[in-house]
């Protein structure tokens, strides 16, 4: 059994990133100039690995095992980019010296760099210049050189044991296999499909560490912001957490234990077993309302109850929840086989 390498173990020293990679820039594609394609278009997002778009044109940084790391807006966020992509004049790319090609050391780059972002506020870009100059901590060998090998076989150890603590879910069972277009559809108030609770306020001085999710108003995480060990009847699962404030509309379900911020409500199905599938439909359901709640226009519960929501349905004009799980089923499906493949292809 080969033994855990620690980062303590190792001496330390720092660099700048120009002695570690080269800097190269990026470029706008505005909205009006982007064609519909399969390109990751990558920008100055905190989430969805960067990505904001994918287009069919290109703008010339079209790059592949690069980072790119955030010069506006989220500010210093950095992502691991092994595919082809192209990048908006919001973000620097950086092409590693060494090791380029391997996904460990970019990995690894990519968390030490990012531990920088905090002094990147307050409209203080991370231009090239600043970006070139920005020193970060490296494990050295005896001769004070970046260890590349420790950094590899380090990152190698963490994968295969997150990895291997995980299985792949098998595929679901499905028998339905019509389409959205094959269902009637028709409307109904969210407060006659839903049971609606409120969160409960929590402050940052009441709140102590711990391993609960609290559940606030953001767009990413799966709404997570927070750990703690503090409780109140917030308390729930098997839910969607659904935005009122903040992110407004954007929504979350919840399998596991959580506690709620009072910008938050807690929906449960008020005529059928509240389950993943169906709750992941009605997740997609009710984000499509998101660009009426915007500009301040909160999507509080009075509103909530009275939102109209279009919904696939039965002979009998009833909502079909049979339908929409087992249509994420089949959207759930495929996901796990594309996964299989790719593990199967490493």
């Amino acid at each position: 059994m080969t033994t855990p390498l620690k980062l303590s173990d190792r001496k330390w020293s720092s660099f700048t990133v120009e002695e570690i990679g080269d800097v190269l820039g990026g470029k706008d594609i505005f909205a009006h100039q982007r064609e519909v394609g399969e390109i990751p278009y990558v920008g100055s997002s905190a989430i969805n690995n960067g990505v904001i778009d994918f287009v069919g044109n290109d703008n010339n940084t079209k790059s592949s095992n690069i980072l790119s790391v955030n010069r506006n807006g989220s500010v210093g966020y950095v992502f691991y980019h092994p595919y082809e992509a192209v990048f908006s004049g919001d973000t620097r790319r950086l092409k590693l010296k060494q090791y380029a090609n391997n996904k460990y050391v970019n990995l690894f780059i990519a968390t030490c760099l990012e531990k920088q972002k905090d002094k990147f506020r307050f409209g203080y870009k991370l231009g090239a210049a600043r970006l070139k100059r920005q020193r970060i901590m490296l494990p050295v060998d005896e001769h004070g050189d970046i260890d590349w090998e420790f950094i590899i076989t380090f990152m190698e150890q963490k994968y295969y044991t997150i990895k291997n603590e995980y299985e792949n879910p098998s595929e679901n069972k499905v028998f339905d296999e019509r389409e959205l277009k094959d269902l009637n559809w028709d409307q109904f108030k969210m407060d006659d499909i839903f049971i609606i609770n409120s969160g409960v306020r929590l402050t940052k001085a009441d709140m102590q560490p711990g391993s609960i999710p609290f559940i606030g108003a953001t767009d990413s995480n799966n709404g997570i912001t927070q750990f703690t060990s503090t409780v109140n009847a917030s308390l729930d699962s098997n839910i969607l957490g659904v935005n009122y404030n903040g992110s407004v509309v954007e929504n979350f379900y919840h399998p596991y234990k959580a506690v709620f911020s009072d910008d938050v409500k807690r929906l449960k199905l008020k005529n059928y077993p509240n389950n993943k599938h169906v709750l992941l439909f009605m997740k997609a359901v009710i984000l499509q309302q998101k660009v009426k709640y915007a500009y301040g226009y909160k999507f509080n519960a009075t509103r909530m109850k009275e939102q109209i929501i279009l919904l696939p349905t039965k002979e009998d004009g009833s909502p079909d929840y049979e339908f929409m799980g087992q249509y994420m089923k089949r959207i759930e499906n495929r996901i796990i086989e594309r996964i299989s493949k790719k593990e199967a292809n490493q």
